[in-house]
């Protein structure tokens, strides 16, 4: 099971990033899979959960409007389109993938999850 995370760069606040997340060796039906991020000095948080059996979708409040996920079936991948991104947004970001009882909804707390990608950098300059 592996989760290849990729898209990250440098960026100018307002612009946009597609992150992407691959997974190898398992296929992500019926799996939760979520976007996390970790800035210096802080604690990893949710972005972004998307159910791949309901597409059921949590985003952290901060980037609604601006950050969607989606998945490709075909592909095995999930996205993380990242629009008009600001400085506070600047993280190293991950995805994470398990399978969840339906009964725990969308799970946001990053330690729940089994499976992670090695993380992707996104830098943005002000």
């Amino acid at each position: 099971v592996q989760l290849q995370a990729s898209g990250g760069g440098l960026v100018q606040t307002g612009d946009s990033l597609r992150l992407s997340c691959v997974a190898s060796g398992f296929t992500l039906d019926h799996y939760t899979i979520g976007w996390f991020r970790q800035a210096p000095g802080k604690e990893r948080e949710a972005i972004s959960v998307i159910s791949s059996s309901d597409s059921k979708t949590y985003y952290k409040e901060s980037v609604k409007g601006r950050f969607t996920i989606s998945t490709d079936n075909a592909k095995n991948t999930v996205y993380l389109q990242m629009n008009s991104l600001k400085p506070e947004d600047m993280a190293i970001y991950y995805c994470a993938a398990d399978r969840f009882e339906p009964l725990y909804g969308l799970p946001v707390d990053w330690w729940l999850y089994k499976n992670w990608g090695q993380g992707t950098l996104v830098t943005v300059s002000s």
